[in-house]
């Protein structure tokens, strides 16, 4: 687990969030029914729908050596600008 603290601003910096939390890896890819594959296509499903394709879809996370970055926000803050 890795502890991190990020900064997103505006072009003028008067706006600004922070999320401070964790974050995990899970291990690259290696196979297509393997549990890394499995969390890309419920990841894929959540925000696309059904892909055309899911054989392709598995063998193509394999072959790009994905994986997936979990972040768990524990704090938050910021300033809004106007």
């Amino acid at each position: 687990m890795i502890h991190e603290h990020r900064y997103v601003c505006r072009d003028d910096f008067w706006a600004y969030a922070v999320l401070d939390g964790a974050a995990s890896l899970t291990p690259v890819a290696a196979d297509p029914a393997d549990a890394t594959v499995d969390a890309l296509v419920e990841l894929y499903r959540m925000l696309a729908g059904e892909h055309d394709n899911w054989a392709e879809y598995r063998a193509a996370m394999v072959a790009d050596r994905r994986l997936m970055l979990t972040l768990t926000p524990t704090n938050a803050y910021g300033m809004l600008g106007s």
